[in-house]
Formats: structure tokens, sequence, C-alpha cells
């Protein structure tokens, strides 16, 4: 069974549930997909989209969604459409690294750990319970102000805290696994014990990670907001959703309300595809579910 934290992704999925025909969530995986792709489609053509420079003064200081700049300007005068489409580069490259290295250290571990044993076994796990036992933002705010900003720094100060996802994950399968027949018949045969790991048992447990994957990566979309929110996220004036919201939150009091709520949108949305994906995904591999 896949062990993942309940998150504010799974709840925005949960209570679409409640309101959707039990038949709608079949269409769950392509409806993320469609979005997911959408905005990696914007972050790759967002010189060809964006119409104005989104790190320069542009118009005037907060001017309202007009003809010109249809989602008006920030606080110091810059398109905030603009600003949306580069940004969702921020989020992509960002996202997409964290899950790769969480991924692959998590599972390369979670192989290793749970097919050699012993103290190798047990030092890793006591590591990894008590990264997976620490809340997730707390630790990646502490890692995000020791490295430093930088998408890629950002990127591991993430992915730390979802490696032991996929390594208990990993690793509870593999320890099922590797007194199986057909791992007994490898070894029979004479297999190195490189062979049985990436051969006969590792196509056995790569199964249930797309379905962390996608889950982990909604999560990914919110810590990177959140992180950017707290000003531990990449340098000013680098277009950043999490950022923005943080900028345009100062003006709300105002009635000011277009600085903060079209990159507090565009997370939400970009999250609530992550989400629809895995929970698609979920319910593919497991049609017990949709009973």
């Amino acid at each position: 069974m896949v062990e993942i934290k309940y998150s504010p992704s799974k709840f925005i999925v949960s209570k679409l549930k409640s309101i959707c025909p039990r038949k709608g969530t079949e269409y769950f995986a392509l409806i993320g997909f469609i979005i997911i792709l959408s905005i990696i489609l914007m972050a790759i053509f967002a010189p060809f989209i964006a119409p104005y420079n989104p790190i320069k003064k542009v118009g005037g200081i907060l001017e309202e969604p007009n003809g010109r700049f249809i989602l008006g300007t920030d606080g110091l005068g810059r398109d905030i459409f603009s600003r949306i489409i580069f940004g969702a580069r921020t989020a992509i490259s960002v996202t997409f690294l964290a899950v790769i290295i969480s991924l692959s250290f998590g599972v390369l571990l979670g192989l290793l750990s749970g097919y050699i044993g012993g103290k190798f076994d047990s030092i890793f796990s006591l590591v990894m319970d008590a990264i997976y036992s620490f809340p997730g933002l707390i630790l990646a705010i502490v890692l995000s102000a020791m490295l430093g900003p930088g998408i890629l720094n950002t990127a591991i100060a993430i992915a730390v805290i979802y490696t032991p996802t996929y390594f208990r994950m990993v690793r509870g399968l593999v320890l099922s696994l590797k007194e199986s027949l057909f791992v007994e018949a490898a070894r029979a045969i004479g297999a190195k014990d490189r062979t049985i790991v990436f051969k006969y048992i590792f196509p056995n447990v790569i199964s249930s990670v797309p379905i962390v994957l996608s889950l982990n990566a909604a999560d990914a979309v919110l810590t990177l907001a959140a992180l950017s929110f707290l000003g531990l996220g990449l340098p000013a004036p680098t277009p950043d959703w999490g950022f923005d919201l943080k900028a345009g939150h100062a003006y709300l009091a105002s009635k000011i309300w277009w600085p903060s709520t079209f990159p507090g949108l565009m997370i939400v949305i970009l999250t609530l595809g992550f989400s629809l994906l895995g929970e698609g995904i979920n319910e593919i591999l497991t049609p017990e579910l949709r009973r």
C-alpha cells in the first residue's frame, strides 16, 4: 500500500470527489494532465506569450486590469500577466527538479536498503524516519535558509522532505519481494545481486511510483509558494508566484486585490492539476477504488 501524508492537495481532490459523480473521477487523470501540459507549454513559450518584460516597469503603479494590462500591474509597475507567464517557468523548473532528485535518491536507497538489510538498512531507515517525522515545511525553511536562494538550492530543500516517502514505499515492497520465488530462482541460476535488484525487483516496485510522484509534485508547488512567500525562495526580481503573492498581500487592506489574486490562483490551478493526475493514476492502477 502506498503511504502518503495527508496534504492540502489531497483535501482539494477529496472535496471534488464529494461533489462529482463517481464516474467523473475516471477523467481526473486526463483533466490533470491537460492542466499540467498547458502550464508547461506556457512556460516553454513564455517569451512569445508574455507581452512585456516581466522584470521591468512598463506602466503605472497598481493599475487595475484594463485593455493594456489585462491583469493589471503590481506595486512596481510591472505587468502581472507577463510575470505569471514567466513565473510558470520557475514553478515547473523547481517542482520537476525537486521531484527528480527525491525520486532518484529515494528509490535507489530504498532498493539497496531493503535488499541488503542489516545495519545498512537500520541506519538509513532511522535517518529517513527522522526526516519523515519532522514537519516538512519547517524542514524546508531550515534547509532553504542554510543553502540560500536559487533554483537548485530551493529544489534540494524541497526534495529532502519527499525523499523518505519514496524510500519507505520502495523499501517495504523490496522486503516483501526479495524472498519471492522468482528472486530465489534468479539466485539459483547464479544471477548477481545487482542484476536481481535492477532487473527483477525494480520493475515490480516502480509501478507504484507515479502515484506518489504526482501527489508529491502537488505538495512541492505549495511548498515552493510557501518558501517564496517567506522570502526564502528565488531572489528578486525573478518572476515567482509565491513571491508575487507576498508582494500583493500588502495591498489587500486597501482593496487592491489583483496583485495577489492572480498569482495565488495559478498556484491553486497547478496544484490541482498534479493532484487530479495523481488521483486519476491511483484509480487506474487500483481498480478496486472505483467500487
